[in-house]
């Protein structure tokens, strides 16, 4: 006779929780480090917080069928009947009925033990991503297996509850602990790389470095990919800081403030003028380094800062022609942006007299772009802000502002 299959009775959550805790640390400790350096970090977190999460199971319970077939049950421990040898199976002719109840998550945690139990747990076999619960008999009577079922589905559903609670505080901390050891492993593996550059010797390619990264088996069906390999050498690139990339906006935003309180000033220029006004100001603040419509990688673009020689800052300076002027714009911006160009910005010109339907058709079309990868948030109501991936390598990231002025109409 087969043993019962009891649930949430072959692992503990502890063990569990820390083992889920010990290979994500060990999977960054050991990933190629090129690859690591290479890839967005906000990306590997994405890939680590879906891989290590614990997806408790949800049951579908407006899905449940039942069956029943007929079957021989063994009746050789049942003391009220007369038999002469209960050393072995005595069957008779009975009825099973069986229960299926599909659900959502993965059927691993079905043999976990949470951190509050009973020493009694239901009893169900899990299939894929079903549960099956038996109940056998000779004489079934419908409200005693209504009964029954009811008791198990109950017992199921209050042992999931309670493991719910434990992997919520396990899947909250993993973004912080990927987080956390990425960055670690890239101070170190820049601190490495700096300490040979020092030494003024080449630095030797190892024959056994991965080229590429293959994620390893694992037992249970992951969702999560890790982002596309890199298979050049990581190199450190200069880029703008975080706080020249808000001075730059700021300085752009407070010429548009200066237009928006002098509309009469403003009224009759074209486009060209317009950009002119912001170049002095940029300029005021950049030693002279801010330049219109110049050669960067493939083209002209409006406004590009020099720092040191290298283009730190590029923008589009566009008025509002729709929302397909507006894909264009970003298609024309992303082609002009080479390697170096990590922070750019597409400066909108409104003479539309609803600015609120303009600013509602900013978020409607950037978040459908092939670049797109996440919106950061809204620095005020016209200022969008966004991360988009270069055209031609999705491991380098860019910032991509979008800001909207409400200037005159020269009508």
């Amino acid at each position: 006779m087969r043993e019962p299959n009891y649930l949430f009775s072959k692992y503990d959550w502890f063990a569990v929780q820390e083992n889920q805790k010990k290979q994500l640390a060990s999977e960054i400790a050991q990933m190629d480090g090129n690859r690591l350096l290479s890839t967005p970090v906000d990306d590997l977190c994405d890939y680590f917080e879906e891989k290590y999460r614990v997806n408790v199971p949800l049951l579908r319970e407006t899905e449940i069928t039942a069956d029943q077939k007929e079957t021989q049950i063994d009746v050789s421990r049942d003391r009220l009947r007369a038999i002469r040898d209960r050393t072995r199976p005595f069957y008779i002719p009975g009825t099973t009925i069986e229960i299926t109840i599909p659900f959502d998550g993965d059927a691993e945690v079905f043999k976990i033990q949470p951190t509050s139990f009973t020493l009694s747990p239901p009893i169900a076999d899990v299939q894929e991503n079903r549960l099956l619960i038996k109940v056998q008999g000779t004489d079934l009577k419908a409200d005693r297996v209504r009964s029954e079922i009811d008791k198990t589905i109950s017992e199921i559903k209050s042992y999931l509850k309670k493991l719910k609670e434990n992997a919520n505080g396990l899947n909250d901390q993993l973004r912080s602990i990927s987080n956390g050891a990425i960055q670690r492993r890239r101070e170190k593996l820049l601190s490495d790389q700096n300490l040979v550059a020092a030494l003024g010797f080449p630095l030797k390619e190892r024959s056994d470095s991965p080229k590429t990264y293959v994620s390893p088996t694992v037992r249970r069906k992951v969702r999560a990919k890790l982002p596309p390999a890199s298979t050049a050498p990581f190199t450190p690139e200069p880029t703008l800081s975080n706080d020249d990339y808000e001075h730059i906006l700021s300085v752009i935003e407070n010429m548009a403030q200066v237009m928006e309180r002098s509309p009469s000033a403003f009224a009759t220029i074209d486009e060209e003028s317009l950009r002119s006004h912001f170049l002095v100001q940029l300029n005021g603040h950049y030693e002279g380094q801010a330049t219109g419509e110049t050669f960067n990688y493939e083209g002209k673009t409006d406004i590009l800062i020099r720092v040191q020689g290298k283009n730190v800052f590029i923008a589009e300076c566009k008025y509002w022609g729709g929302p397909k002027k507006l894909t264009e714009t970003i298609d024309q911006l992303l082609g002009y942006s080479s390697w170096r160009d990590m922070k750019v910005a597409v400066i909108i010109f409104s003479r539309n007299r609803n600015l609120s339907k303009v600013l509602d058709s900013i978020p409607q079309t950037v978040e459908v772009h092939r670049c797109y990868k996440r919106f950061l948030g809204k620095m005020s109501e016209t200022n969008f802000r966004y991360v988009f991936s270069n055209r031609d390598d999705p491991n380098r990231e860019m910032i991509l502002s979008v800001l909207v002025f409400d200037v005159p109409d020269m009508k």
